[in-house]
């Protein structure tokens, strides 16, 4: 084998391309995790000095072992953890005091062995302190199929896949859906507790890995979110995309708000943005990962979302068109060049429009699969095309004819190389030539509909989000005196957010003299309350002051003596309520959200997250995602209201929490957007500790 190009200065290459393998814990038992390493290293020992240490010298797979690492010859290069958990700490001291530059820990349980939390960690900062890294604890295991390094359970295929996963037998089952539908991988790495290698780590030890095409990325926890997301646009720039399979990935979303603001935040609202930052896209299951990754390493990506439906079955294909809508996929009526060109071909009762239903004539002349599929892929108003029903099962169902098919499969696959434009087949039969040739070719085959109309929409979103750049804005000190709603408007006001006229109160004469100054009607707040509606603490449309004058004395009776404010009720009709909000998160750093607001905003739960700072392009997007857009663009007769002042505010809000670093949340709720501007009629700061702030680093 020609020895692949490794970078040996990288810190990560003992995992990629060691000099030599020590497996400690070696066996000579099937059933046991040493048989399967022993057995995985040796297949390198073509390339590497491979060891192995078995406490009772046993000889495995006609290799000596040595009874430990201290009688080894040599340095251990990368040692292998296989050992019962007491037994750690003193092999890699005997380890590391032998040279050793590596460390892949499969054991499981150590700080629960040792009586001690911690411990893991602290094996980490000695083998830190040595000048050498580990990855695991707890985990399966590596595999890199350019330097033959098998050190994992199981069997290996090699390809283009490489796969990054905190679980490590989910990644396992990520590798063997992936053979199953002819994937190979090019690495595996399993980081399992990360208490020294990251995931993060191990991803941006791919950018330079050649034989890597598409990661596959499963994740529970992010750490340094924000750096994740530097390293997976670079991964993106160096043309490797990944897919993200997590479960409710950030904690800290999890946790109670004392806004609206942080009430209508999920956890994975947070990891969705993270993703549309760093251009990558999320699966629900390890199967749709692989169907996702199949499509991307096979076909050219879709350049939009506009696809053309073929089926040899009316049924199929009008199943197929539904699928497609519901993932957001366009299935438009064809233009009538298109449509009479297909006319041409096929029988005069097909359906010519979209889907295209072939009324049998792929049964009387195999050719029209590929002729069919030509015709749409030539229409540049057809991003993509969704082949689906009975094509891949004749050559299986009818020996005689298989050979045809595979020809006709060829045809399918050139059509689509020629157009740079994705074929994707849904196919009856689970397995054939047909299927396996069209694969290898370019065509990804899918057994359900499901899996290729979702996968379908997945690379077209993939297209779609290229990932953004998150501005670091300057830093400004807190204000002094924030708290309460007349505080937060004063900050908010700074950077542009307009409020009625309003003036603080704390006495009926007060209230009364400032009635004077304001014009009716008027509003009256406790100033300090967070939620006033819900405990009585805003009144609207006070008609006049005696009437203003009565409303605090029997709100102040209720809630105490405090500051109250007196505003202007906003008078104007057509108005638009929106809630505008930003937090932070302790793993991805500040968000900014807009959605439709008022006192039901938790009720509709109509929001929009991204990680902030947004430019206008990415708030204008939030707000197309909107449930309730088209109230902005003017609903029913009404007008649209200024939909440009109101992404200006959405800037100006996931600016200020980045520059505000003490900030956990802001809210403006609600916002009364119109057709001559935008006026906030609550606000809400509230201060956290200072934030050693990930988007910072």
């Amino acid at each position: 084998m020609t020895k692949a190009h490794v970078d040996k200065g990288s810190p990560l290459a003992v995992f990629r391309d060691p000099e030599a393998v020590t497996v400690v814990g070696a066996s000579a038992d099937p059933a046991k995790w040493g048989y399967w390493l022993a057995r995985g290293a040796l297949k390198g020992a073509h390339r590497r000095r491979v060891y192995l240490v078995n406490a009772r010298g046993t000889e495995i797979e006609g290799q000596r072992s040595y009874r430990s690492v201290q009688e080894l010859p040599d340095a251990p290069g990368l040692v292998v953890l296989c050992v019962p958990a007491a037994a750690v700490p003193q092999v890699v001291t005997e380890a590391l005091a032998k040279g050793a530059r590596g460390f892949l820990g499969i054991t499981a349980g150590i700080d629960r062995v040792l009586g001690r939390e911690g411990a893991e960690r602290d094996l980490a900062r000695q083998i830190r302190a040595h000048g050498a890294r580990m990855v695991g604890p707890n985990c399966l295991g590596i595999y890199d199929a350019s330097t033959d390094l098998q050190l994992a359970w199981g069997e290996f295929s090699p390809g283009s896949l490489g796969i990054v996963s905190q679980s490590g037998q989910l990644g396992s089952e990520l590798a063997n859906l992936a053979a199953d539908c002819g994937l190979g991988v090019s690495r595996f790495v399993s980081v399992g507790n990360q208490v020294d290698v990251t995931a993060e780590e191990a991803l941006a030890d791919l950018l330079h890995h050649e034989a890597t095409r598409v990661v596959a990325l499963y994740l529970e926890s992010f750490a340094d979110g924000r750096r994740m997301i530097a390293t997976l646009r670079a991964l993106r720039a160096a043309g490797k995309h990944t897919i993200l399979l997590t479960v409710g990935a950030s904690e800290a979303s999890r946790r109670a708000a004392q806004s609206h603001t942080g009430a209508l935040t999920s956890a994975l609202d947070v990891v969705d943005a993270a993703c549309r930052a760093a251009g990558v896209i999320r699966v629900d299951t390890p199967a749709q990962l692989v169907d996702v990754a199949q499509l991307v390493l096979s076909a050219p990506l879709p350049a939009g979302p506009r696809v053309a439906v073929v089926g040899d079955s009316g049924g199929q294909g009008a199943v197929a068109a539904d699928l497609a809508g519901g993932h957001g996929l366009r299935v438009e009526q064809l233009a009538e060049a298109s449509r009479q060109r297909l006319a041409e071909m096929l029988p005069p009762d097909a359906g010519l429009s979209n889907p295209i239903d072939l009324a049998g004539a792929g049964e009387q002349d195999l050719t029209t699969y590929a002729r069919v599929v030509d015709t749409l892929l030539a229409d540049p108003a057809v991003d993509a095309v969704t082949l689906t029903g009975y094509f891949g099962s004749y050559g299986a169902d009818t020996p005689s004819i298989a050979g045809r098919e595979q020809e006709v499969a060829r045809s399918v696959a050139e059509a689509a190389r020629r157009h740079r434009k994705p074929v994707v087949l849904h196919s009856m039969c689970r397995q054939s030539e047909t299927i396996d040739l069209l694969r290898r070719l370019g065509v990804p085959a899918y057994h359900t509909v499901e899996a290729a109309t979702a996968s379908l929409a997945s690379a077209t979103r993939l297209v779609a989000q290229p990932g953004r750049e998150l501005a670091t804005p300057p830093r400004r000190a807190w204000p002094h005196a924030l708290d309460g709603y007349l505080a937060a408007r004063k900050l908010l006001a700074e950077v542009g957010v307009r409020f009625p006229p309003a003036i603080a109160v704390s006495t009926t004469s007060e209230v009364v003299a400032a009635a004077g100054q304001l014009r009716a009607p008027y509003v009256l707040k406790a100033d300090w309350v967070a939620h006033k509606t819900e405990v009585g603490g805003v009144v609207l449309g006070l008609a006049d002051a005696d009437t203003a004058a009565k409303a605090f004395e029997e709100m102040s009776a209720r809630l105490g003596p405090g500051r109250y404010v007196l505003e202007e009720l906003d008078r104007r009709t057509d108005t638009v309520e929106m809630i505008v909000g930003a937090r932070r998160d302790s793993t991805f750093g500040p968000l900014v959200m807009v959605g439709a607001g008022g006192v039901q905003a938790e009720l509709f739960r109509d929001v929009a997250w991204e990680l902030a700072p947004v430019d206008p392009d990415t708030a204008a997007a939030m707000l197309q995602r909107l449930r309730s857009h088209a109230l902005l663009t003017g609903w029913r007769g009404r007008p649209a209201v200024d939909v440009a002042e109101l992404i200006r505010t959405v800037v100006a809000v996931s600016t200020l929490i980045c520059e505000l670093p003490e900030c956990d949340e802001l809210e403006l709720n609600p916002v009364r957007v119109g057709p001559d501007g935008v006026v906030a009629v609550d606000a809400l700061v509230i201060r956290g500790s200072p934030h050693d702030s990930q988007e910072d680093r």
